[in-house]
């Protein structure tokens, strides 16, 4: 079955970007000339996904302004022959069929996966993290999506990272399958070293049945004293097991202060307009360091 609907989870506080989140939300941090959340709707799209709920909360009305129209801003453009800007926010807000729910408490990814479940309803579907940006050639969600529909499971994008970023994240039991994909038989959201099962890790990408939304239901609330999706997530791949896809793209994390950095280098070093000038300054810069 061909995956149609998305999810993204964007109603996280951003603690970790503070001062910034407090007036701008994380997934509106700009990358070059984008926000984060823009790179994340365009892989979704760019996978053949028609639609997409972004789960937002008090604060991120910011988001549903951005794919929205702007007349004034378009007329603007367009009286002063602007065109070719123009056609990129005209493109922004035409991009897909987007559409809007609160969490309106913070309680955790299960929980805000969890408001999505009429908007599902029997289909499988995709969630993308709307802090983690994964950029590449081919959209990872579409890679997933391609795993779906070959094995008939749940399947998640998975990384393999180092120990102390493991803690952080969660930890799969996994065995391989072939070339950069996995079966996946249990997970442990932020592990003690001593209880990890491997360094492979879920970065950001997942699809899911709608299953799911029984199993959240039942599930107590985890670390952190929220309702945790890896551990619904858990259930599913001991019971019917997962399949793990190395996605081919790189990650980035906009949660975290370095990773906005590291995205706006790298991206910035293949962007037309600018890849020049920042590839200069770094090199001049670097002979300072």
């Amino acid at each position: 079955m061909k995956i149609t609907k998305a999810i993204i989870p964007a109603a996280g506080l951003g603690t970790r970007v503070l001062p910034a989140s407090k007036a701008c939300p994380k997934e509106m941090l700009p990358i070059v000339d984008k926000p984060a959340i823009q790179y994340i709707v365009e892989e979704a799209v760019k996978a053949g996904i028609t639609d997409i709920l972004i789960i937002t909360n008090r604060g991120k009305g910011i988001i549903e302004d951005h794919f929205d129209h702007s007349i004034e801003l378009e007329n603007a453009l367009r009286r002063s022959g602007k065109t070719e800007k123009l056609e990129c926010i005209e493109a922004t807000a035409n991009i897909g069929n987007i559409y809007y729910i609160r969490q309106k408490e913070t309680k955790g990814l299960g929980d805000a996966v969890l408001r999505a479940r009429n908007f599902v309803g029997d289909e499988p579907f995709a969630v993308l993290y709307g802090d983690d940006v994964i950029v590449g050639d081919v959209p990872a969600i579409g890679e997933l999506a391609e795993a779906y529909e070959a094995h008939g499971k749940s399947v998640v994008g998975i990384k393999e990272v180092t120990d102390e970023q493991v803690v952080k994240y969660c930890s799969l039991k996994v065995d391989a399958l072939g070339d950069k994909t996995f079966s996946v038989s249990d997970m442990i959201e932020k592990p003690q070293l001593s209880q990890k099962f491997s360094n492979y890790a879920i970065l950001g990408r997942c699809i899911l049945t709608p299953d799911i939304f029984d199993i959240l239901e039942n599930t107590p609330l985890g670390a952190g004293g929220e309702l945790q999706l890896t551990d619904a997530m858990a259930v599913i791949a001991r019971n019917a097991g997962m399949i793990g896809v190395d996605f081919s793209g790189t990650r980035f994390d906009m949660g975290n202060k370095f990773g906005v950095i590291r995205a706006n280098i790298e991206v910035g070093l293949k962007h037309p307009e600018v890849a020049e000038e920042l590839r200069n300054y770094i090199k001049e810069l670097a002979k300072e360091l």
